[in-house]
């Protein structure tokens, strides 16, 4: 008796997970539609000809095949040195953002010192602060200190909006590793630089890698203060240079669109090589801060 009325209520609960996966599957589907659809439209512009972007009725897929947008991007020393601008400032902050975060969440992770609390939470309210309420300051540090128009400006703007997120991010992850390796370390001789270099960011590979990621991203794309720390075409960065394509009576949408590919392709090869470790290096310390 309790058989026969056992297995309509398993079929049942079999026929609600199928309806919960066909609509997750079309939710995805949906989804990634709406985001992949302004990005196929971007890739499809950048082989037409301006001409061809405005015809009416639009479509996404071009009959006149043409690399000249990409072709007059590369051949252009000016528009070459936005991209050799944006590597050099990108890498940069990457770079030196995890050099500064992991000693500072080293800090926070394994040592106590007066107003350690209130340090924590001065890093994390300035991730609330919008930085554009913070350009004319920075203008005017940048100007006083002399770095205007140079990489050190971009460099150290960059650094002071992401280190907040990588030394949080950093400090969550060291949190999870046990404090016995330090003590280990500590037992050979080694001091807590070692241990740190030798051993903690080893083992922190994951949430490096996830906080490199980001910062490259961050500095990468960012807009507004490499436009107003920058003056002369020789230290503009992409965003920059794609906004120099418009003319004030013309626009190159199809340069504009292929310097946006061009643009989107480092990102993403970095996003696809790291993704393992990124997708893991921001959930481990999600529950341990």
């Amino acid at each position: 008796m309790s058989t026969t009325a056992t297995i309509p209520r398993r079929r049942r609960i079999h026929g609600r997970r199928r309806v919960a996966q066909v609509c997750a599957v079309i939710g995805l589907f949906l989804g990634g539609l709406f985001a992949g659809l302004p990005i196929l439209w971007m890739l499809s512009s950048s082989f037409k000809s301006n001409t061809e972007i405005f015809e009416q009725p639009p479509r996404l897929i071009t009959e006149n095949f043409s690399l000249d947008a990409y072709v007059t991007i590369l051949t252009d020393p000016v528009k070459v040195r936005f991209f050799i601008n944006s590597y050099v400032v990108a890498i940069a902050v990457s770079l030196l953002s995890l050099a500064v975060a992991s000693f500072g969440a080293y800090a926070l992770s394994r040592f106590e010192f007066p107003f350690k609390k209130q340090i924590n939470v001065l890093i994390i309210s300035v991730q609330a602060v919008p930085p554009i309420t913070l350009l004319i300051p920075y203008f005017g540090l940048v100007v006083f200190l002399g770095i205007y128009n140079s990489y050190a400006g971009l460099i150290l703007t960059y650094m002071v909006f992401v280190l907040p997120y990588a030394i949080i991010m950093l400090t969550g992850y060291f949190n999870t590793l046990p404090r016995e390796l330090d003590e280990a370390v500590a037992v050979d001789g080694g001091g807590r630089v070692t241990t740190l270099v030798r051993i903690l960011m080893p083992i922190s590979l994951p949430g490096m890698v996830s906080v490199g990621v980001y910062t490259f991203m961050i500095a990468w794309n960012e807009y507004i203060f490499a436009l107003t720390l920058t003056r002369t075409d020789d230290m503009r960065t992409v965003p920059i240079g794609i906004q120099l394509l418009m003319g004030q009576h013309s626009y190159n949408w199809n340069e504009m669109m292929a310097m946006s590919v061009l643009g989107c392709i480092p990102v993403l090869i970095l996003f696809l090589i790291f993704q393992r470790y990124f997708m893991s290096g921001m959930t481990a310390g999600a529950v341990k801060v």
